[in-house]
Parts: structure tokens; sequence; C-alpha cells
């Protein structure tokens, strides 16, 4: 066992008389086997591990001392301000602090990152006052003329929202970075900066190896903060605040994650897959790059045996400018449970389209199971490739859109969740199962004709032929649904092809109800590909509760439809709680176990609905771990009932 405290020298032996100083010290000789036990204090480093673990039972893990406070910071405190007039303050700092990374010169920036025209551009510097994250402006006259904003408007849905980080609120600052030093000018509203802590980001990541395959790391029990990590587009490498860095079998756990400029955990690709070829090139689109670097990655060897199953549990991570958890084809057969993930992407600093509390690519085999995600931009967000994902038992409320699944092919299980937002799910894919949800918003459905994805054998990453996306191949045993305003939801009442949101499944009206009314209207088509273009996918319906004006899919036998209802997740401190009223009617729906064996196989991956050992799926567990049986209620709660009731969901 290896010690590092405060108090230790680099010169010591790391016995706990005689500690380490720095974590690096510790992590350059740490072997296969070892615990890296971090005492009480903070500790200004990014910690770069030499080695990995051999094994499942010969990792090495790097622990908080039982019952201390650890904080490791990708931050520097800064003093010497000097005044600037008004509350505004002016310091300089040598290009040294940084080394070969100035975050105040690196700007966020890469595929799929958005600025309006003639906008400046952000940086990967951050100011901070006592903790609080400051805002980026664009001159020094607009520091002076900071002015106080409450509400911003939502990129993608243009609804005007609450502004949910203090930064916005005239807390900013702006750089200019010489050939010896860089300026920074900041407004403090009135506190005195070299009478409290000023910090600034300096290094790019908090605990990330800088080579792949250091393999069975486990991080645990600390605060890890202020990082100026990287826009974490899935076709450029995806450096976090913490990471494994292209590896197997990492556990990160029990921490608290905060202010990362982009990215708070990366299970993501590297750089040898591409990156951000389409913006640095411009020669194809970065759908095409994303494409390649599915087949670069397989000749490179990710597989199950050298990349992914990672464990990601009982962290809090919050206050992070692009995502919570990030990962493109490293993320491959991880688990990520029981984690609070909140205020993802609400400082709206910066705009793209890879933001949300959880955003994967190639989730293939990932289960997401009992995490509370509120107050982000996009509580969820899987992008291609989800296949054998299990989304389940998971709180969503407070969220812009709770969960989005994008071109994919399934199969990808959503079960017993908690969807509470006004947008509650928007599928750009094919191939899911949904059972006992709770859909509190809209659903909104849309084909994607133009951009073919992979999908795979089953369990594997071997890549087994991609297509297009055509919608519908879905299934909705159980669920409730509640009615609403779609404008409320999506201020434009519609999206960007003119699609409608809805609440309910009426969105798949027209759908073949059955796969025997699919293969019959084929049938009745003439040639080959050809007589696929014109006919919807199945949709396997049943079950389902639709309240409050939420229609059904018109090929549904028998939903239960029936009046008002009031449904409401509400806080109280650490605690999360489902409110509902509901009509004596509801007490008719019941939904028993449900297996893989009842679920429709997916019919372009040709694969059934299956726990990651190719076993059937159990969808037997609500959402607060109690066992289903034939008398149970349809919704997340096997004991949800009419009339009013409270209930602890988190």
């Amino acid at each position: 066992m290896l010690h590092v405290a405060t108090t230790g020298s680099d010169n010591a032996d790391g016995s706990e008389g005689r500690p380490f100083r720095t974590i690096n010290q510790a992590a350059a000789v740490a072997q296969p086997g070892d615990t890296v036990v971090v005492h009480a204090g903070e500790y200004r480093e990014w910690v770069t591990p030499a080695r990995g673990g051999l094994s499942d039972s010969r990792r090495i893990t790097y622990t908080a001392a039982d019952g201390e406070h650890v904080v490791i910071k990708g931050s520097e405190q800064v003093t010497g301000w000097e005044s600037d007039g008004g509350d505004v303050w002016r310091v300089s700092v040598p290009n040294s602090l940084f080394g070969d990374f100035n975050p105040f010169a690196e700007e966020v920036g890469g595929d799929w990152i958005v600025y309006a025209k003639g906008a400046p551009h952000k940086h990967l510097g951050d100011v901070y006052l006592n903790g609080l994250s400051f805002y980026e402006v664009g001159s020094r006259d607009e520091v002076a003329s900071a002015t106080e904003r409450t509400e911003v408007v939502d990129d993608w849905t243009a609804v005007t929202v609450p502004v949910t980080n203090v930064a916005q609120t005239g807390y900013v600052w702006f750089a200019e970075v010489g050939a010896e030093e860089t300026t920074i000018w900041a407004n403090f509203r009135g506190a005195d900066p070299n009478a409290s802590l000023v910090e600034i980001n300096v290094r790019r990541s908090v605990f990330y190896p800088l080579v792949p395959h250091l393999d069975y790391i486990t991080v645990r029990g600390f605060e890890l903060a202020q990082a100026a990590s990287p826009w974490t587009p899935p076709t450029a490498d995806q450096p976090g605040l913490i990471g494994p860095n292209w590896a197997k079998g990492w556990i990160i756990e029990d921490n608290d994650i905060h202010d990362a400029k982009c990215s708070a955990i990366s299970i993501g690709k590297e750089a040898s897959t591409g990156h951000n070829f389409a913006t640095l090139r411009g020669d194809k689109p970065g759908y095409q790059y994303q494409l390649e670097s599915v087949f670069i990655a397989r000749q490179l060897g990710w597989d199950k045996e050298h990349i992914g199953s990672h464990i990601i549990r009982r962290n809090t991570i919050h206050d992070c400018g692009q995502n919570g958890i990030v990962g493109h084809l490293g993320c491959v057969f991880s688990t990520i449970e029981d984690n609070h993930i909140y205020n993802i992407a609400t400082k709206r600093e910066f705009y793209g389209y890879e933001i949300g509390g959880i955003k994967l690519h190639a989730a293939i085999d990932v289960t997401i199971r009992h995490n509370n995600i509120h107050d982000c931009s996009l509580g969820t967000w899987l992008d291609w490739q989800t296949q054998g994902t299990r989304i389940t038992r998971n709180v969503f409320h407070g969220n812009s859109r709770d969960l989005f699944i994008e071109v994919s092919h399934g199969p990808f299980l959503v079960d017993h969740n908690i969807l509470g937002s006004t947008a509650s799910f928007e599928s750009f894919s094919q191939g899911g199962a949904f059972v006992g949800n709770l859909f509190a918003g809209t659903v909104w459905l849309q084909a994607v004709p133009d951009r073919a994805t992979p999908y795979h054998r089953p369990h594997s990453t071997q890549v087994a032929g991609y297509a297009v996306i055509w919608g519908g191949d879905d299934r909705y045993l159980g669920n409730l649904f509640l009615g609403g305003d779609v404008t409320k939801a999506y201020g434009h009442g519609g999206n960007y092809t003119g699609e409608p949101a809805y609440h309910g499944l009426s969105g798949y009206n027209g759908f073949p109800a059955s796969f025997a009314e699919y293969l019959a209207q084929v049938n009745s088509q003439e040639g080959d590909h050809q007589r696929f273009l014109n006919v919807k996918q199945a949709v396997y319906a049943g079950g389902n509760v639709f309240a409050g004006g939420a229609e059904p899919f018109d090929g549904e036998p028998d939903p239960l439809v029936l009046g008002d209802a009031t449904v409401t997740v509400t806080r109280d401190g650490d605690e999360v709680w489902l409110e509902t009223d509901l009509p004596a009617g509801f007490d008719q729906a019941r939904l028993a176990p449900v297996s893989g064996r009842d679920l429709e196989r997916v019919r372009f991956a040709d694969a059934d609905f299956e726990e990651p050992d190719g076993s059937p799926a159990q969808i037997g567990t609500d959402l607060v771990g109690a066992a289903r049986d034939e008398t149970s209620a349809a919704g997340p709660l096997a004991a949800l009932a009419s009339g009013r009731q409270r209930v602890r969901v988190w």
C-alpha cells in the first residue's frame, strides 16, 4: 500500500509514516495489485498513471483515505489582482504556468460545434471565484458592461429557459494571450479577488493516462474538479476531466466530479481512429468520418477483450459544459449506475450537437441503471449503434429533453424509467422496446433515410451490416403516457422537418401492428429493395395507459384511455419523489413480469432482447426494486394505483 499526503515528500518511500507528496509520484511506482491511499487535502495536478492492473483481481486502486476529503484540481490559484475600474480586475500570469497547453489560447472547437456567424469563439480557460465558474465574453469592454441574465434560449428546442448557473448573472472574464504572459480581466461584482479564492483552469485533465491500454484502474472517493477538457465529438480524441483513454476495466466510483469545461468522465475513443477531420479537412461530412472510425477501430483491436467493460457508479457529476459522461466506441460493455447527474450544459456558454448528461455512441451492451439525471440540456443521448443497450430504472426530470436515441437499429431496452420532463423521448431510431415507463411529456418520432449506420453481431463489436433508419420496429408494453401542451415542450410545435411531437403513441398511426401485416404489405409490392421503401415497419403495442389527453397508436388492441391525471416529480433535498393523482380506471391496467422472450425480435439486426450473457432479458423489477407479479400496475411502479400517491423514487 502506498500513501500520499500534503505533508509528504516525493523523496520519501510512500509508506504510511513517510508518504509521497504528489499522487503522480505514487502513480509512477504503483504496480498491479497496489492501492494508493491519498490523505486529506488539495492536490493540484494531472494524475497520469504509468501503468494499469493486469486483471479485475489485480487492479491498481487510487482511493481517498477513509473519512478524509481529498480534492484534485486542474486549476491553480491566482493572486495579485489589480483594479481596472469599478468591479473589473486584471491579472497577468506567465505562460510558463500552463506549460505547452494554455487553455486561454485553446478554442472550444471541433466537429459538430456550432457558432453563430461572426460570433466570437469560446476558449477552454475559465475563472472561478470561491468555486463559482465565470462566463467568457468577447472583449474587455464587455467585462465592464456585464449585466445580469435570468434566462437564455435553448439552441435545440428554441425554448426560453431560466438560467441555472450563477455564472451567467454578470460574473464574466476575457483574456489576451501574449508571447510571454496571459492577461485576464474579470468582473467580480463587488468581491475583492485578493481576499477570496480565485482560480483559473490550467490543466486539460485531472486523472487521465497519457497513453492507451492502461487497464483495470479504480478511482474512488475523490472530489475532482476544474479541468480545461476540450470539446469531445465522436470523430475526435475524447479526453475528459477523468477517463481511461481507450482501455478496459476501469472503475470510477463514489466521486464528486464537477466543473469540466466540456466533458467530465470520458470512456471514449482516441485520436488514431480520427481527430476532427471534418473540420480540419472539410472534404467529407462528419457522418462519413464517423462511419470510417468504426472500421478503423475494428482494425486496431476494438473488441471486448481489449476495450470497455468500465463501471461508473455512485458518482455525483455536475456543472459541466458539454457532458457528464461521454464516449464513442470505448464505452462498450460498460455499466453506468447509481449516479447523480445534473446541471450539464445548462450554462449554455457554447453549443453543438454532442451534448448530454450522458452522451454515448456505440453503446453496445451498455447498462444505464438507476441514475438520477436532472436539469440538463439533454438527459441521455444514445447515438449510433445502440445495441444490446439497457436504460432501466432511471429518474429523468427537469431536463430540456430526457432521452434521445438516434440512428440506431436495436435491440435496445428502455424499462421502468420516469421520463418526467416536458420532452420525454425522441426517437430517430428503430428496434427499441419500452416496458413499464412513465412518459410525462412528448414523444417525437423521426425517420432518417439519409444516414446509414452500422449494426453488429449480438454482444460483439463485429459489424454485421448497415442500414438507414425508417422508424418503427418498436415495442411498447405497459407504459403510462400523459397529455399536455406540445408547444410548451418544443416552442415551435415541431422540428426541422415539420414532423410534430405527440403525447402518447399516435405518431405511429398507420404503421403495421404485427410482423405478419408488415410482410403482407411488403409482398404486395414489386421489386427487390424497392418493395421495402414505402412500407412502414411494424409497431407492437399492448397494455399501455393514456391519460390527460395522450393518444394511443391506432394499431394497439384495447388501450386504456383515461381522463385527467396529474403526475409531478419533486425534489426534497437529496430525495426525489413521484406524486401522482390518477383516475379510478387506472387500476384496470396490469403489467405482469416480462422477459426478452415476450418481445418480437429486431428486424435489421435479426437479434433478440437479451442479457449481455445471451440469456433472455429479465424485466421483472420496477423502478424502486420491487418484484413484479400478475397483479402489478402499468407504469414504472408495481404498486402504482389510482387516487393520490407520493412515492420516493430516489
